[in-house]
Formats: structure tokens, sequence, C-alpha cells
């Protein structure tokens, strides 16, 4: 253990006074964490929070606060408890999970901290990867975890990665420190405990010290993810401008680029959650982008879904809803899709995106609003009428922006114009009379 209190002391950039928060479960790899802070805290004047969540998923869990409030309170440790009293319909793991990251980020932000520390080690980082193989995941996802990444605003630290449980618990019999065991963690119900007991023994029997060579496995994916992302950086304006995926542009790359592609936009959707995500998430996703379907979705985990509509595909939430709005026009509107409607005073051209009216046949005030179910529009030339709907359809306007797109009406309701779309009949030409000028910008 002497390697990770060196670490915490000398390369880490640990600040007198600086605050620290550590999670801590009351099992033996967190209390040995704990213990090392303890140490350094002699050296450098640190400010410790001991963050402890009871799941209550097991009888006596509530005891567990008590023997770790007793080691801080020993050890002039500052101490937080969050007890989980109900959980949702989803699943446990991930649930918790959330609920003590959250925690701990709330925890870092009232105390101001620096530093986020868990007590995953070596072996827990053998386990990690192995059901990441069994189950698929991406490039970042096979590394499993590193020592030290960024999370929020802040430096999330996993000091104990470069040893092994046998070292921990060494390190508390020579410290002569309390700690829980968990009995939930002998049950071959869960995946985590059966790669423990019958894979990690076999490994370790092969190679006492096979949990550094997993780390320098988990060492060389993270570099290759890494200079991987830097070659994304330099394509990605063009293929996924405003976090929209051009197909066209998509379709022309690598298929190992484009598995690549598609793993990193979903590493930045699953943040803290990339557990959730497999090949197989990769997988349904590219058969979308290739489906001959020009509108089409398909649904991933925490209620996010991919959506393509012609050349283009989005993610977004499931429950995205689009409000309705309606704006009266003075000389300019700010439009909830991020442009403009500006009443302008220029040379006349034909454009779409500029519409001439004359207020002797639209009634004021102008307004704008989105699209409503039954919207017909009386296109200039022709003696009926056309549906909006019918209009996106045949422009190939991406689904999911048609419920926001524009309308410009008269105060009688009339459809004047779909900006950057399609003109009505209300709209002048050059040798007619006109006095409202207005562009979509």
């Amino acid at each position: 253990m002497e390697k990770v209190y060196n670490f915490l002391n000398h390369e880490l950039g640990i600040r007198r006074h600086d605050s620290i928060i550590v999670a801590v479960s009351g099992g033996p790899d967190s209390m040995a964490l704990l213990n090392l802070l303890v140490e350094l805290n002699k050296e450098t004047d640190i400010q410790i929070i001991a963050a402890h969540v009871d799941h209550n998923k097991r009888k006596g869990s509530s005891e567990d606060s008590k023997l770790i409030q007793k080691y801080c309170d020993n050890h002039g440790i500052t101490f937080e408890y969050l007890k989980i009293d109900k959980y949702g319909d989803d699943n446990f793991h991930n649930e918790a999970r959330t609920k003590r990251y959250e925690f701990l980020k709330n925890l870092a932000l009232k105390y101001g901290a620096r530093y986020v520390m868990t007590a995953h080690h070596g072996d827990d980082l053998i386990e990690t990867i192995l059901m990441r193989i069994g189950r698929g995941s991406t490039l970042k996802g096979y590394a499993g975890f590193s020592r030290l990444s960024k999370w929020q605003d802040m430096e999330l630290v996993r000091p104990l990665t470069h040893v092994s449980k046998e070292e921990i618990l060494d390190y508390c019999k020579k410290h002569k420190l309390e700690f829980i065991t968990d009995p939930t963690n002998n049950k071959d119900i869960y995946t985590r405990n059966r790669y423990r007991k019958k894979i990690l023994p076999f490994l370790k029997s092969e190679n006492e010290s096979i949990h550094l060579k997993y780390l320098k496995f988990s060492e060389t994916l993270m570099a290759y993810d890494e200079y991987f992302n830097q070659e994304l950086i330099k394509i990605k304006k063009d293929i996924y401008p405003q976090n929209v995926l051009n197909l066209e542009r998509f379709k022309t790359l690598q298929r190992i680029v484009q598995i690549k592609f598609i793993n990193n936009i979903l590493e930045q959707l699953y943040p803290e959650d990339l557990v959730l995500i497999t090949d197989t998430h990769t997988n349904i996703i590219l058969d979308l982008a290739y489906s001959k379907k020009a509108n089409s979705s398909v649904h991933l985990p925490n209620n996010i879904k991919a959506v393509k509509s012609y050349n283009n595909l989005m993610f977004m939430l499931e429950d995205q809803a689009i409000d309705d709005y309606e704006i009266e026009l003075d000389e300019m509107i700010n439009l909830p899709n991020g442009r403009n409607i500006i009443k302008v005073d220029e040379p006349y051209y034909k454009s779409n995106n500029l519409c001439y009216l004359s207020s002797k046949e639209v009634k004021q005030p102008l307004y704008v609003r989105n699209r409503k179910d039954g919207d017909k529009i009386s296109i200039k030339g022709t003696l009926g009428s056309k549906k909006v709907k019918d209009i996106f359809i045949d422009e190939k306007i991406p689904i999911n922006d048609r419920d926001s797109w524009p309308i410009l009406l008269d105060a009688d309701d009339n459809i004047v114009w779909v900006p950057g779309i399609k003109k009505s009949k209300f709209d002048k030409q050059k040798n007619e009379f006109y006095d409202i000028i207005l562009k979509y910008d």
C-alpha cells in the first residue's frame, strides 16, 4: 500500500487544506482508503469527508454507519450519511449507483472539494473488464475504469487500482482496522460475485500479479481510445454538426470509424451510466443509419431514443415534447429553434427566406406559431391549398423539426408563409405592391 500512499502524497497534487470526499461503505477497501487519507492528513492538513450510503437492502445495514461514525469521531473526520428509503422500478444496481454518485456530487459542492475518491481496486478492475467483455461494450467500456478522471468540475480518483484485495486485507490486519463484511458478496445471484468467486481464483493461480496485467490492458485501451477521440474531433464538425449526424457523410467513413463515432456519442449521452450500453446498442443504431425508411427510431436506455429523419440522425429524450408557442410579430421575433424573423428593407430578390406582403391584403397583427394538425396553405399560382404536413414531407424536413417549425399567420388565421420552405398566395412579385418585407434569418 506504500505505492498508494506515495500516489496520494506526491503524484495527485493534493494541496494543504484541500477538501476530499471519500465514499465509505465500511468494507475493508474503503476503510483502508480512509485510513490512508488519515495518515496523509498528518502531513498535509486536509479536510476529509467520509460519505456513507445505506442502500437499505439487507437486514442490519443501518448498523454499518455506527462503525464508520466511530472511526470518524476518533480521527476528527466529518461524517455524512444518506439512507435510501425507496427505490423505483428500474434496475436496482443502476439506480443505487446513480443515487450514490448524486450524493457524492452534492457533498463535493457543499464542501468545495477538488477530489472525490472511491475504493475500487485491482480486483474490481478485472471483474469489470471481464463483465464488459461478456456483455459487449465500447472501447472505453472494455477498459473498465481509470485511476483518475474528470467528473463534473472535480477529479474522480480511484487510488487503489494498483493493489489487489489481498494487499488491502493485509493492510487492514496490520493497522487493526475494523470493517464490515457484506454477506451479499457471497451470493451467486449477482454476476460480479460469480466472476469474483469462480474466475479470479484461477487467474490469480496463474499469476498472483494478474491485476497489474489487467491494469496495463486497461491503460492501453484508454490510450487508444483517447487517440481515436482526438482524430474524431477533426471530422466531427462535418459529420455531427449541432449534434445531428449527417448520414450521407457518415456512410463514407470506414466501418471501424463509424462504430467508434457511435460509441463516442453514446459515451457523451451516458457519461456516468456507460454500464448500460452494450455493442447491441451500437449495432441497432448502425442498422437505423442504414435503414431504407425515411423516418424511423430506436429506443435506448434511460428514456433516450435515436431518431432517423431522411439524411439525419439525432438523439433525444423519449418525453422531449415540443412546447406550443404563439408570438406576435413586431420588428423581430426570436424563435424557439434559434432563428429569427426580422422586418427588413432591402433590394428585391426571390428566396423562400424572404416574404413580401401587402398590408392591404393581410390583416395585422401578424403572428408566428408552431404547426397544428390540419394546417393548410394556399400556394401562390395554384387554385387549391396544400397541407403543411405534406409540404414538410415533400421538402424532407426532419421529423423532429416539424412540430417546432415556425408558421406565419395573419390576424384572420390565414397561413401566409412557412419560412424557409413555402410561400402563400399573399407573397408579392417585384411588380406588385408590397410594404412588408420579412426575412427568415
